[in-house]
């Protein structure tokens, strides 16, 4: 751009209103990297693959970010870990279960023997629903949305999830259910 002044041309510097991109992305990347792991991990199950599911979405993220920038990125982030461990799991079709739940770098670590193991049994519970039973379970209630965020963000009906969700946490009090003799000892 080009000003006259006193009958000389000059360039003048145009300066952005709003802040860098890369800036930008990187503040998102770090306030939202252990939000996207703990989703990536109740999902899988597994602390390696969660942190791989991570690294994909923020990947992914940055280079849509003129897209999703100003939009809400997260989201994008948070769809892109749902479906990357989608896309693994049809093309694996195994799931293995990790011993090690609590010290490969999980979500917060419990403080007490009775804390790890309910963590663990639920964890274990968790990863024996089906894939579809899982999604609906970790974003309706462990990452509070609404059933018709959840709907939104899986593509399936509000009737489909209210449904799916009634038949997982049938399915999660079976497998939680306290072993007979076990109300005796706590």
């Amino acid at each position: 751009m080009a000003t006259e002044t006193g009958g000389s041309t000059r360039d003048v510097e145009i300066v952005r209103s709003h802040a860098d991109p890369v800036a930008a992305f990187t503040v998102f990347a770090q306030d939202s990297t252990p939000a996207l792991y703990r989703i990536a991990y109740l999902l899988c199950g597994d602390p390696h693959r969660a942190h791989d599911l991570v690294q994909l979405a923020l990947e992914r993220t940055y280079k849509a970010w003129r897209r999703v920038g100003d939009g809400d990125p997260f989201a994008y982030a948070r769809r892109v870990v749902a479906t990357a461990r989608i896309d693994t799991w049809r093309r694996t079709r195994r799931e293995v279960l990790s011993d090690d739940l609590v010290g490969g770098g999980g979500p917060t670590a419990p403080s007490s023997d009775m804390e790890i193991a309910e963590r663990d049994r639920l964890v274990r519970a968790l990863m024996a629903l089906p894939v579809k039973q899982r999604r609906v379970v970790v974003l309706r209630y462990l990452l509070d949305r609404t059933a018709l965020q959840t709907a939104d963000e899986l593509g399936v009906s509000v009737g489909t999830v209210k449904s799916t969700a009634s038949r997982a946490l049938a399915r999660l009090r079976t497998l939680v259910a306290p072993e007979p003799g076990q109300e005796a000892r706590s």
